[in-house]
C-alpha cells in the first residue's frame, strides 16, 4: 500500500478522464457536438483503451449522421468491452444507419450485423427496454433474408410486456400498421399513451394520424402530447417530435416552430433531438415563414455547436421539408 501512496497524483490522472467524460456526456446531451468531440478526442490522446470515451465520441457522430465514422468508433468500443450491452447497441444503431443508406448488396450484409448487434445486446442485458425496442422493431421491418419477421417481432413484444408495457404496445402498433390493419393499430398506439411515456406516445400516435391524413386527429393527438408534456419536463422530446410532424404535414406551422423553440429552451434535451438540429429545422421554417432574419439566426445558432452539421449547412437553400 505504500508503494502505491508514494506515487504522486496517482489516482488524479482518473478522476479528470471521469470529468471529462462527464462532461462530454453532458455537452452531447446539450447539443455542444464540437465541445463534445474536442473533449473525447483529447481523452482518446491521453488513452486510446477508453472504451467509454469511443462511444461517446460515436454518439456524438450518430446525431451529426456521420455514421461510418460513428460505427467505427462503437466498434472500437466493443472490442474493447465485449461485455457491455449499451455499446453493442450504438454499434448496431450507427451500422443500422448505414444500411439504409448502402447499395443493395451492402445493405444486405450491414443489416444482418445489425441484427446481430442488437440481439447481443439483448441477450446481454434482456431487461434493456430500448435494446429490445430496437431489435423489434428491425425484426418488424427487415426482410426475412436478413433475420427480420413479424413472429420474431411478436415475440419481443411479450418480452417488452414485462419490462416497459407502452413501449410493448408500440411495437404491436407497429406491426398491425405493417399489416395494414389500422383499427389494431390505432387501439395499440392509443393503449401506448397511457403509460408512462405519455407525452412520447402521443406524439408517435399523431404520427399515425398523418400517414392516414387524419388532420384533425393528428393536431388533436400533438396537443395531448403538449399536455402530457407539461406534467413530465423530462419527456421534451415530446415537443420536438410534435413539431416535426406538424412541419412534416405542413400544418399548424407557427406551432411546430413554438414547439420547437420550448424544446430549446429546456434544460432536458438529449442526443434523440439534437439541439443543432432543432435549430436548423427552425431556419427552414423561419425561411418558409417569410422571416429570413430569424433563419439567418437560427441556422448560425446551430452551426455554432456543430459548425460541419451538413443539415444546417443546407438549411436556407430549400425550406421545404
Amino acid at each position: 500500500m505504500g508503494a502505491i501512496l508514494a506515487v504522486p497524483g496517482l489516482f488524479v490522472l482518473p478522476a479528470r478522464a471521469s470529468d471529462s467524460l462527464a462532461t462530454a456526456n453532458a455537452d452531447l446531451q446539450a447539443g455542444k457536438a464540437d465541445e463534445a468531440a474536442g473533449l473525447l478526442n483529447d481523452a482518446l490522446k491521453a488513452d486510446q483503451k477508453n472504451a467509454e470515451a469511443y462511444n461517446l465520441l460515436c454518439r456524438v457522430e450518430y446525431t451529426l449522421q456521420q455514421f461510418d465514422q460513428a460505427a467505427g468508433h462503437c466498434e472500437k468500443a466493443v472490442n474493447i468491452s465485449p461485455q457491455d450491452a449499451r455499446y453493442h447497441l450504438w454499434l448496431g444503431r450507427a451500422i443500422g444507419e448505414r444500411a439504409s443508406r448502402a447499395s443493395f448488396m451492402s445493405a444486405f450484409s450491414l443489416a444482418r450485423k445489425t441484427r446481430s448487434e442488437f440481439e447481443t445486446a439483448v441477450r446481454l442485458d434482456p431487461h434493456d427496454a430500448d435494446a429490445l425496442s430496437d431489435l423489434g422493431e428491425f425484426y418488424e421491418e427487415a426482410p426475412g433474408a436478413v433475420g427480420g419477421g413479424i413472429d420474431k417481432a411478436e415475440d419481443i413484444a411479450k418480452k417488452l410486456d414485462a419490462v416497459d408495457p407502452s413501449r410493448a404496445h408500440y411495437l404491436r402498433g407497429e406491426i398491425a400498421e405493417k399489416q395494414k390493419d389500422l383499427g389494431t393499430a390505432e387501439r395499440e398506439f392509443k393503449a401506448a399513451c397511457t403509460g408512462s411515456r405519455a407525452a412520447i406516445q402521443w406524439i408517435e400516435l399523431a404520427g399515425f394520424y398523418r400517414h392516414q391524413e387524419r388532420w384533425s386527429d393528428m393536431e388533436t393527438a400533438i396537443q395531448s402530447g403538449q399536455a402530457a408534456e407539461a406534467r413530465d419536463k423530462h419527456a421534451v422530446i415530446a415537443l420536438f417530435n410534435g413539431a416535426s410532424v406538424l412541419a412534416r404535414a405542413n400544418r399548424q406551422l407557427d406551432l411546430a416552430i413554438k414547439l420547437y423553440e420550448g424544446y430549446l429552451a429546456s434544460p432536458y434535451k438529449s442526443e434523440e433531438a439534437p439541439a443543432f438540429d432543432a435549430l436548423a429545422h427552425l431556419a427552414k421554417l423561419h425561411k418558409q415563414m417569410g422571416d429570413q432574419a430569424a433563419a439567418e439566426r437560427d441556422r448560425a445558432a446551430a452551426l455554432a455547436l456543430a459548425h460541419e452539421y451538413k443539415p444546417a449547412l443546407n438549411a436556407l437553400q430549400d425550406a421545404k421539408h
